[in-house]
Parts: C-alpha cells; sequence; structure tokens
C-alpha cells in the first residue's frame, strides 16, 4: 500500500496513547493554539515629537483593549537633550510596566524644512534605542497608511482618528491627539497581523 504521507508529532502520538489508555490530559501538558488563532499580545505604539511624544499600549484580542496612553510633554524652554532623555525614560518606565512584545513607530516623512526633519530623528532615535535596548520587536508604518486603516481615508485629520480610536477602544472620554495617533499605530499593526497580508510592516 502507498504511503499517504501523513504524520504526526511525538506530542500528538503522546497525548493519543494517554487517551486510548484512559487518561486524561494532564493540565500541564503544553496545548498547541487552533491553526489560524492568534496569541493576544501587547503593543505599544509611539508617535515620536521632540516637545510631545505620543504613546499609547494595547492588547490584542476579540476586543482590543488600552492599557496605557499619554503624552511625553517637553516645554520649549528645555533644551534637546532633555528632551531626548525624557523620551526614553518615560517609555523605559512604560515598557517596564506593561511588557509589550512589539512596538510600533510612525513611518518617515519628507519634511520641507531640514530642521525639522532632524529634530524629528532625534527624538525618533530616542525612541528606537530604549525599544532596541529592551530587545523587541520594532515595526514603522507610514501615517497615510495609519489613517486609512483607522477611519479609512489617508489623509483624514487628527480629529477624526482620535475619534475612531475612542470607538474602536471603548475610551470614556476622546484621546489627546498625540495619544490617538499613538493608539492607532498599534491598532494598525493589530489589523495588520489578525489577516494574510502581503505587504506586512517594516521591521527595523
Amino acid at each position: 500500500m502507498a504511503n499517504s504521507g501523513v504524520g504526526i508529532s511525538l506530542q500528538q502520538f503522546e497525548q493519543m496513547n494517554r487517551r486510548l489508555s484512559g487518561k486524561a490530559a494532564r493540565a500541564a501538558d503544553p496545548v498547541a493554539a487552533p491553526a489560524g488563532k492568534r496569541v493576544p499580545q501587547v503593543i505599544l505604539g509611539v508617535d515620536p515629537s521632540l516637545r510631545g511624544t505620543g504613546y499609547g499600549v494595547i492588547r490584542t484580542g476579540a476586543q482590543p483593549v488600552a492599557l496605557a496612553q499619554g503624552m511625553i510633554a517637553c516645554p520649549k524652554d528645555w533644551e534637546h537633550s532633555r528632551c531626548l532623555a525624557a523620551i526614553g525614560r518615560t517609555l523605559r518606565e512604560v515598557i517596564l510596566q506593561h511588557q509589550p512584545q512589539v512596538c510600533v513607530v510612525e513611518g518617515l516623512f519628507f519634511a520641507q524644512n531640514l530642521k525639522t526633519a532632524i529634530i524629528m530623528g532625534e527624538a525618533r532615535g530616542a525612541a528606537l534605542a530604549v525599544m532596541g535596548e529592551a530587545g523587541l520587536e520594532v515595526y514603522e508604518i507610514a501615517t497615510r497608511k495609519v489613517k486609512q486603516a483607522v477611519v479609512g481615508y489617508g489623509a483624514a485629520q487628527k480629529v477624526a482618528v482620535a475619534k475612531m480610536v475612542q470607538r474602536m477602544l471603548h475610551l470614556a472620554e476622546l484621546p489627546a491627539p498625540d495619544a490617538a495617533d499613538a493608539l492607532a499605530l498599534a491598532l494598525t499593526h493589530a489589523q495588520e497581523y489578525s489577516r494574510y497580508n502581503l505587504n506586512p510592516p517594516k521591521r527595523i
């Protein structure tokens, strides 16, 4: 008879033997997740800015839940180095408290003002350094793609993004713009990985 080519793993073989012998599987025995079902993740979204870096943490599942959100505000009279230190310190605390498995940052954009681009790059670098230090998976998603995923329109205004984030996460109050953008990043990443995607977010 020709070999059917169907095989089973050692774990499946042992579980079959236990069932045949009348022994129930022990609670400690690992059980594989059903095919196509994803394990809930904690995702940190970060919208970097020197004076107001937004962050948001969600837990995925049947219904995503917001665990934390906020903005790292730095007054205009603070030196750049002090702002970057505040960004790093706060994000370390957020990561330590919520233990995300994945971090998502806003993708690079083309700024008309070179000075603005450099300043934004500094804030982004401070955030990425903390994420890399923690050994986390880090992805970037373009702003337009986030707006398209959350609102359905790539050029949506910030208030529209905030309202949709509030609705999707069942928040009691409208999140602040920078925090809403960070939560939208996390939600977009969760959506991208909840289905088969030919163009997954870029890992950095």
